[in-house]
C-alpha cells in the first residue's frame, strides 16, 4: 500500500466535513472545523491537522465534544468578552470572538477576550493571523490537557500550553510567532505514534521519567518544556490565565483530547487584541514593523519567523497535499 497520495484541498476539506457530519456533528460546525485542521494540514502543522479527525469524530459520536454546540456571547465590561464554547469545538467559538474582538480593541484600545468550556483550538497562530488581518496585533494563550511536570516534578499538571503573537505588516504577510511551552508541540508525537515513527530524544519522558524515542511511551508520560525551568514557568503563567482566569479547567482536570473516555476537557483559550493606533498612526507602526523586518533579512542565514506558510499555501494550492494514506483511508470509513 503506498504510504502518501495527492489531494485537492477542496477534496480533502469536503471528505472531512463528510466525515464530521456522520459523526454527530452540525453542517456549520463541520465546515469550521475541517476548514481549520485542513489549514494546519498546509501549513505544516501535521499534529493539528487532518491527523485528528478520527480522534475528534470519535468524541462528538460519544458527546465529548458537542458537535452541535453554538458557542455564545458575553461582555463583561467595555474591553472584556467572553465566549462559553458550550463544551463545542473551539473554532466555532474563537471564529465568534474574531467577530467581536476587533470592534472592541478600535474601541478602546485594547481588548481581552476569554474562551471557556473549550477544546483544542489546533494552530494558535492561525488566531494571531485572523487578528492581524482586522489591522490589530495580538497575543494568544491557551491551556491543554496535562502533558508538562513542574520543574524537578514527576507528575504532569501544565499542557503544551501554545502561546503565539501577531502583528499587521505593510505588505499583507503578517507576522506571526507560533509556539508550545514544551520542547515540540504534542501534535507532533501524536502524528509520529500514528505513522510508528521515533521521536528524538529529548521531547518527552516516559510514565518512569526516562527521556525516550518512542512516541507510545511518550504520550504515556510527560512532555519536556523548552528553557527549562524557564519554560515550566511560562507553562504556569499560561495556565492562571487560561483558566483560572476565565472559569475554565486547569490542565490537570482536563480529559484528554485524543480519545473519547472522559468528560468534555474544558480548557481555555485567551486572546488580547491591541489596536496599534492607540499609541501612533497606523501606517506609522507598520513602517516601523517593515523596518524590523527588512533589517532581519538583510542579514545571512536569517528567516522571518513562520514565513514559510506563504510557501506551503501557494505549493498546496497549485498542486494540491501530500497527505498519509492511512489517515485518509481512516476518514473515508466515517463518512
Amino acid at each position: 500500500m503506498k504510504q502518501k497520495e495527492n489531494i485537492s484541498i477542496h477534496e480533502l476539506t469536503q471528505l472531512i466535513k463528510s466525515a464530521f457530519i456522520n459523526s454527530k456533528v452540525s453542517p456549520t460546525n463541520a465546515a469550521i472545523v475541517a476548514n481549520a485542521l485542513v489549514k494546519a494540514e498546509i501549513d505544516g502543522k501535521t499534529g493539528h491537522g487532518i491527523s485528528r479527525v478520527v480522534s475528534y469524530a470519535s468524541q462528538s459520536k460519544v458527546g465529548k465534544v458537542d458537535g452541535f454546540a453554538k458557542p455564545s456571547e458575553k461582555k463583561l465590561k467595555p474591553s472584556v468578552v467572553s465566549i462559553n464554547a458550550c463544551n463545542g469545538f473551539a473554532y466555532p467559538a474563537l471564529d465568534k470572538l474574531l467577530q467581536t474582538l476587533p470592534k472592541v480593541a478600535a474601541s478602546q484600545g485594547i481588548a481581552l477576550g476569554g474562551v471557556f468550556k473549550s477544546h483544542h483550538f489546533g494552530v494558535a497562530g492561525h488566531i494571531a493571523e485572523k487578528a492581524a488581518e482586522h489591522g490589530m496585533i495580538s497575543i494568544v494563550l491557551g491551556n491543554t490537557p496535562s502533558a508538562i511536570a513542574p520543574w524537578n516534578g514527576n507528575k504532569a499538571l501544565f499542557g503544551t500550553n501554545p502561546l503565539a503573537f501577531g502583528s499587521p505588516t505593510d505588505d499583507g504577510n503578517h507576522f506571526i510567532i507560533d509556539l508550545a511551552v514544551s520542547e515540540v508541540a504534542r501534535g507532533k508525537i501524536l502524528n509520529a505514534s500514528l505513522k510508528n515513527e521515533k521521536i528524538p530524544f529529548g521531547w518527552a519522558t516516559d510514565k518512569e521519567g526516562k527521556q525516550t524515542d518512542n512516541p507510545h511511551e511518550a504520550l504515556k508520560g510527560t512532555m519536556l518544556p523548552f528553557g527549562g525551568a524557564k519554560g515550566a514557568a511560562i507553562a504556569l503563567m499560561i495556565e492562571l490565565l487560561s483558566s483560572a482566569l476565565i472559569g475554565a479547567n486547569f490542565a490537570f482536570e482536563a480529559d484528554s483530547f485524543l480519545d473519547a473516555n472522559g468528560n468534555p476537557p474544558n480548557v481555555g483559550q485567551i486572546l488580547i487584541m491591541i489596536d496599534p493606533a492607540s499609541f501612533v498612526t497606523k501606517p506609522s507602526y507598520l513602517n516601523r514593523v517593515g523596518e524590523m523586518m527588512r533589517a532581519i533579512n538583510d542579514q545571512d542565514n536569517t528567516y522571518i519567523p513562520g514565513s514559510n506558510r506563504f510557501f506551503l499555501r501557494e505549493k498546496a494550492k497549485k498542486g494540491g497535499l501530500s497527505v498519509n494514506s492511512k489517515i485518509i483511508k481512516e476518514i473515508t470509513k466515517l463518512c
